[in-house]
């Protein structure tokens, strides 16, 4: 666990500074292991899928691979805030192990067939996906905090340096030894990160309220991207991106059989020459990035792999393809690992699992479904075309990049002290009363309503993002000096864990808006209960159980 002495020790160093600590660098390689294992798993599977079956079912196991995570990422997500992350990626990685093994039975026995493949491809992908936002979200807890945006990119860079040897080594594999083989190298890179999680003495979280419920949580999680514009508008990008990317991922194997007439040697080599590339990007990932921003950074990177799917689309060699597809992937990397330093960066730790699945979900939902809409257009129009249609969608979409541009943001957000002051509770409440609202009664000099009301404005988006709900603002006809705000929580929980989940900014924002405020008076806050009948004895000699789980932190 790192320590504030360690944040304060920390500087933002190297690319390759969080490898100084063990336990960040211990994950990291037996998760690039890991990595490298599933990959040789997709190059058996998708090569003996080009042997049972048509163009479209190829790509259908890229589909497969990473529907997973598009169906799964929030749950997994909520699962990684709630309870702890480290037996959180126990279980699911063993879940994964089991589901290889599972894979490499079936191929022993003769039993493969197309929507078998698929269906384990799914399985084991199901492993990957339910663990991924906790590994994610554990980050700032192997690093300091300066060294996050460097933890980020290696993490993301782990399972492409896996890209640029596992899938050669899985072309040999297959090659040599078969596929059932490659399934059990497959089964068998799971056991590092096991031991690695098993190893690791990570600190409980504690927390003075229960936890949410998973649709509780899933809903605060999707209620804090949808509120949080820089968030909001990184992940509908990258999903854009990788829908129509997904073109050369998903139809590389078709690249090696039909436009190179290869073998499953040749489609390692080529998956390969993607992961060198990626590889390579790290170096300048973050030297760009400080230079022209994310915005300039994507758009850079989006014509990068652009051109270079127009590129395959008419070469017929090899050489060629190994330098087009290092371009490719250097560029592809770039752009989901920007925009996961971006969400990483903008969010609070009480979120992040659900933040990083929610731009995990994006990044899959956009793979997955372009794989199989890419794999219809080759099969119906050929490859080519397929190819050339993708590359002129990546031009079209640097547009959006025009009206909607990324954010650009060095440091990552962080939680405010706890307020010290309990709120005034003198009824018998649970932690499960509600609803809750909340009147803040402030007096605004006449001169500063226009500052003061675009002030509130960002205070609805703080207060929406935390858990509140129907917020409103009003103005005393009466008395153009009194404004009052005014927000509902579900339950008494709710409003509390609200309290606590004040970032620095949100709590500058507070300030500012008390700072308006005039008179010897404090700004006054009431609370109300909006349905009392339970705190409301029928009769002097009815029991009052009001008191039972009462919760009056704050």
């Amino acid at each position: 666990m790192v320590t504030a002495a360690d944040n304060d020790k920390a500087e933002s160093g190297g690319i390759f500074a969080p490898l100084k600590h063990s336990l960040f660098r211990n994950m990291w390689f037996s998760n690039t292991i890991s990595n490298a294992g599933s990959l040789i798993q997709t190059v058996a599977a998708a090569w003996i899928m080009t042997s049972i079956s048509t163009a479209d079912h190829v790509a259908l196991v890229q589909t497969a691979s990473f529907l997973p995570m598009a169906l799964f990422a929030l749950p997994a997500g909520a699962i990684a805030d709630i309870y702890d992350r480290r037996k959180v990626q126990l279980l699911f990685f063993f879940l994964s192990l089991v589901a290889a093994s599972l894979m490499m039975l079936v191929s022993m026995l003769g039993l493969i067939t197309p929507w078998i493949l698929l269906g384990l491809c799914f399985f084991v992908g199901t492993g990957g996906a339910l663990s991924a936002p906790a590994r994610g979200a554990s980050i700032a807890e192997l690093v300091p905090k300066a060294l996050i945006p460097q933890a980020v990119a290696l993490n993301n860079i782990s399972y492409n340096l896996a890209r640029s040897v596992g899938p050669a080594i899985g072309g040999l594999i297959v090659v040599a030894f078969g596929a059932t083989t490659a399934f059990a190298v497959n089964a068998i890179s799971f056991i590092p990160m096991l031991e690695s999680l098993r190893r690791w003495k990570r600190e409980p979280e504690t927390s003075r309220l229960p936890a949410e419920k998973l649709l509780r949580s899933i809903n605060s999680g999707v209620r804090y991207v949808l509120n949080m514009q820089p968030v909001r508008r990184a992940i509908s990008r990258v999903f854009v991106l990788c829908l129509i990317g997904a073109a050369l991922p998903s139809l590389m194997p078709l690249i090696a059989k039909d436009l190179l007439g290869g073998n499953a040697s040749t489609f390692g080599l080529l998956l390969g020459a993607f992961g060198v590339g990626a590889v390579c990007g790290i170096f300048v990932l973050h030297p760009m990035r400080a230079k022209i921003g994310n915005e300039n950074t994507l758009r850079v990177c989006t014509s990068v792999v652009a051109a270079s799917i127009l590129g395959l689309a008419f070469s017929r060699s090899l050489v060629v393809d190994f330098i087009i597809l290092m371009c490719a992937g250097m560029a592809w990397m770039m752009i989901t690992t920007t925009i996961s330093v971006l969400v990483q960066l903008f969010v609070p730790r009480w979120v992040m699992g659900r933040a990083i699945a929610t731009s995990s979900a994006a990044i899959t939902l956009g793979v997955a479904i372009g794989s199989w809409l890419w794999g219809i257009v080759a099969r119906d129009y050929g490859l080519v075309l397929a190819f050339e249609v993708a590359a002129a969608g990546l031009i079209l979409s640097l547009v959006i990049g025009l009206i909607f541009p990324v954010a650009d943001r060095t440091e990552s957000t962080e939680l405010d002290e706890p307020l010290s002051n309990d709120p005034d509770v003198k009824l018998a409440i649970s932690g499960r009363s509600g609803p809750i609202s909340i009147e803040l009664h402030y007096r605004i000099p006449e001169d500063k309503a226009r500052e003061f009301y675009r002030l509130m404005r960002e205070q609805q988006k703080v207060r929406s993002r935390n858990g509140a709900y129907a917020w409103s603002l009003s103005r005393d006809i009466a008395d153009p000096e009194h404004w009052s705000e005014r927000f509902s929580c579900p339950t008494w929980n709710d409003y509390l864990r609200l309290r606590i989940r004040r970032t620095v900014e949100d709590t500058q924002i507070h300030r500012r808006a008390s700072s308006m405020h005039m008179g010897l008076e404090p700004i006054k806050v009431l609370r109300w209960l909006d349905r009392p009948a339970g705190s409301v004895r029928w009769s002097d000699d009815a029991p009052d159980r009001g008191d039972e789980g009462l919760n009056i932190h704050g």
